[in-house]
């Protein structure tokens, strides 16, 4: 008799046939009802325009709901600490593992964090030096910078409950007391604060609010000469007037409290959180607040003793401070077989941050300051090494930031990732990357309420034949200009030496479109943000997340509700506080959410539309108040093209919203709706926001940092439109950029190179594209003479 459960008779076991995740009826977001199924163990690539429902099938969706699914296997107490997760729409869904998210997201901006720690590289590190470094200084802690030594004295209950006293016993740790091993201390730029020409009655201070003849300042003229120019006063007077400790003084008359100024705006402006002051009063603080390196520690975050323990001459801070290649070759050295295993996992982790090209970074490197790419890619490298197979990763854009020929190296990862068995959902603009799926989603047609329906589904091959919008700008290629803009001056760099730049001598004209790029880690960032600057006549539109709640959406971020809010209150004769959903106008039983978030302690946080509103947010009185034949909570929900049409003409015409919104679609964010809640707009969606914004700021030079981020190929053709168009108004565009599209476009090109890190740093090209492409001689020369065909 054979055994049932055998599989002698199958061809195949049963186990095996769960071969595809299936999504039936989803309609998350802008989703239209779909249907899909994605091959497991296999790559597959999500396409389509910006706002199409990519992330809304492949984040909101399916990785939503595995981990949800995932959440509910914990204890109901353990769930009571974590994030609540609704479900997502969706009829049904089958055939789930587990989801890993690899997203753009930065790394948490810790002072503490750094990549070393991020990636557990630093913890390795510090085992290493407590085994082999001399002199020995004690184990891992002595050597780490978020733990302080510490002396204590008392009585201590060993483990089997004997009591014994301790007197001065020491707990090393590697911080350095000074900085609180954060390695910079914060300083105050005089020059910002205070006008040394001037006197007080002449107004030397400049700090906002401290008028020449305001009360603020009353106090300061009773202390010191009010009519002597500062550089003019004793050295007394001057500390007086600076740094005074608090006391007791007759100001007309009054018992006042006198302090100098620098302690009295620390505690007034400087101790807040930056974010929630006054835009004029951040401006000051982040003009006036200058981080310079610890004189104590030098910069390294350590106390002495972490400093004094050397492995074949190298302190720890040494070895952080090395890029990672050369940081791999002197781990190579090390030849000792008690810590070989600890060596050879260190090693691998140095070799992956090679292969995934981010061997140009040193291991201090602040998270922070990492790049959208590079922070995405760094999280790569903790799944590279890991044993779990089986699983689904999900990628947003790996490419982002990324030069053609790194394009290259990801490529092979994502491959290297599927071949262990795992299930790969990419979702990507660049055709490099959606050439080597083995399954391609194309949604649209359109974005917003114009996508959400899948209009292919096949392989790459099969994609570039077909009559969608991707499938027809998949061999779509820029050329290059026949005559390119003449300069009307130029912006000087000399000597620039920030990070990895070699003292780079470099001319950028004025009144072209400028393309600065290279290589990830050559130096273009450092070169533009580093040397430019910041000036009323500077522009910087970067990719830093947008502060925002569930209540804010593009019409409060631009600006935009307020001519609307003043239109309706004109039109109806009410006053506009009516038409805002977080003031008078709101429903009072949501307070303006338009759903009621219920809080179940234990369980999750549940969401639902608001009876009273429906979801509008609104009073039902409001919403009966007309304009253009239409309520707020209606307007609210037309798209930006549709919202420009209607403020544009008729009685409902308002030239200040009409304006705004017109920015808005020349940015192509025309799909958008206006209440739509901003933090569900992707990275690209949010620089472009941004940009509509500074659109109609007075700058004459604007600095974009790879604006082609979350763009689909058809869309490329319209930032170029709109980058024309402000260089024909007269302003100098300067942008920091790998598409080869906007290469082509360019007036001028600067190249840095030849490699990143300490083997970039220099410009190895200025000139123009045809000239870059006829010369093929750098790696962006040799990939755009392939692109243009040349």
């Amino acid at each position: 008799m054979t055994d049932p459960g055998s599989n002698e008779h199958n061809s195949e076991h049963s186990a095996d046939t769960h071969d595809v995740i299936r999504v039936q009826g989803a309609r998350q977001n802008n989703l239209k009802d779909i249907s899909v199924e994605i091959p497991k163990r296999r790559l597959s690539v999500f396409t389509g325009v910006s706002g199409s429902g990519k992330s809304s099938l492949v984040f909101g969706t399916i990785a939503a709901e595995s981990r949800r699914l995932i959440d509910e296997t914990y204890s109901t107490f353990i769930q009571g600490f974590m994030p609540s997760l609704p479900r997502p729409e969706v009829d049904a869904m089958e055939g789930l593992t587990t989801a890993i998210l690899v997203d753009q997201e930065r790394l948490g901006a810790n002072p503490r964090s750094t990549l070393g720690t991020v990636t557990d590289a630093h913890a390795m590190l510090r085992s290493l030096f407590s085994r082999l470094g001399e002199p020995f200084i004690g184990g891992p802690t002595a050597f780490s910078f978020n733990i302080p030594t510490t002396r204590a004295s008392g009585v201590m209950t060993g483990p089997n409950g004997e009591k014994k006293i301790v007197k001065d016993a020491v707990y090393l740790g590697g911080m350095c007391a000074e900085c609180e091993g954060r390695g910079t201390i914060s300083d105050l730029d005089l020059a910002v604060i205070i006008d040394e020409s001037k006197s007080l009655v002449d107004g030397a201070i400049l700090v906002p609010g401290y008028t020449a003849d305001g009360w603020m300042v009353a106090a300061f003229k009773v202390v010191v000469p009010a009519d002597v120019p500062i550089k003019d006063l004793t050295e007394e007077q001057r500390h007086d007037l600076l740094y005074a400790e608090p006391r007791k003084i007759k100001l007309e008359g009054i018992n006042a409290t006198y302090e100098g100024l620098i302690p009295k705006i620390r505690k007034s402006m400087f101790s807040k959180d930056v974010e929630a002051l006054q835009p004029h009063i951040k401006k000051f603080v982040e003009a006036a607040a200058v981080f310079k390196p610890c004189p104590a520690c030098g910069g390294t975050r350590l106390n002495e003793s972490a400093l004094s323990s050397k492995i074949r001459g190298k302190s720890i801070a040494d070895v952080c401070a090395m890029q990672v290649t050369d940081a791999a070759e002197w781990l190579r050295s090390i030849d000792d077989p008690g810590v070989a295993p600890l060596v050879a996992g260190l090693l691998h982790l140095f070799d992956s941050f090679v292969e995934i090209g981010l061997g140009y970074l040193s291991l201090d490197r602040p998270s922070g300051t990492l790049s959208g790419g590079e922070a995405q890619r760094t999280k790569m490298v903790r799944h590279l090494g890991s044993a779990l197979t089986d699983v689904t990763y999900v990628f947003d854009e790996p490419t982002v930031g990324l030069h053609p020929h790194d394009i290259q190296r990801m490529n092979k990862l994502l491959l290297d990732l599927r071949d262990k068995g795992n299930t790969v959902l990419v979702v990507e603009h660049k055709p490099e990357t959606i050439a080597i799926a083995d399954h391609v989603v194309d949604l649209g047609p359109g974005a917003g309420s114009d996508g959400g329906t899948i209009c292919f589904e096949g392989t790459f091959e099969g994609l570039a034949e077909a009559d969608t919008l991707t499938g027809r700008h998949l061999g779509h290629r820029a050329s290059l200009k026949e005559t390119v803009r003449t300069p009307k001056g130029k912006l000087e760099i000399r000597g620039a030496t920030s990070h990895n730049l070699r003292n780079v001598d470099v001319d950028i004209p004025l009144g072209v479109l400028t393309v600065v790029t290279g290589v990830a880690g050559s130096g273009k960032s450092s070169l533009i943000h580093g040397s430019i600057p910041a000036s009323e006549d500077v522009e910087f539109v970067d990719q830093s997340a947008i502060k925002g709640s569930r209540r804010s959406n593009p019409a409060t971020y631009t600006g935009l509700l307020e001519p609307i809010r003043k239109a309706f209150a004109k039109a109806n004769g009410v006053k506009p506080a009516l038409f805002s959903a977080n003031s008078e106008g709101a429903c009072p039983t949501c307070k303006g959410n338009g759903m009621i978030y219920t809080e179940l302690g234990f369980m999750e946080t549940v969401a639902s539309p608001c009876e009273d509103c429906g979801g509008k947010r609104f009073q039902a009185l409001v919403l009966e108040y007309r304009l253009g034949g239409l309520n707020i909570a209606e307007v609210l929900d037309l798209s930006v093209a549709q919202a420009h049409e209607f403020f544009s003409t008729g009685e409902s015409k308002v030239p200040p919203a009409a304006k705004i919104l017109e920015r808005m679609t020349d940015v192509g964010l025309g799909y958008l709706k206006l209440g739509q809640p901003l933090n569900t707009l992707s990275g690209g969606e949010r620089q472009r926001i941004k940009l509509a914004m500074h659109l109609g700021e007075k700058g004459g030079t604007y600095v974009l940092d790879e604006p082609t981020t979350g763009l689909h190929l058809a869309d490329v053709d319209n930032l170029l439109a709109l980058l024309d168009k402000l260089v024909d108004a007269g302003k100098s565009v300067i942008v920091i950029e790998h598409h080869q599209a906007v290469m082509a476009h360019a007036d001028w090109i600067i190249d840095l190179g030849p490699g990143a890190g300490h083997d970039g740093g220099l410009v190895v090209f200025e000139g123009t594209p045809a000239e870059l492409v006829a010369k093929k001689s750098t790696l962006t020369g040799e990939h755009l003479a392939t692109y243009v065909g040349a």
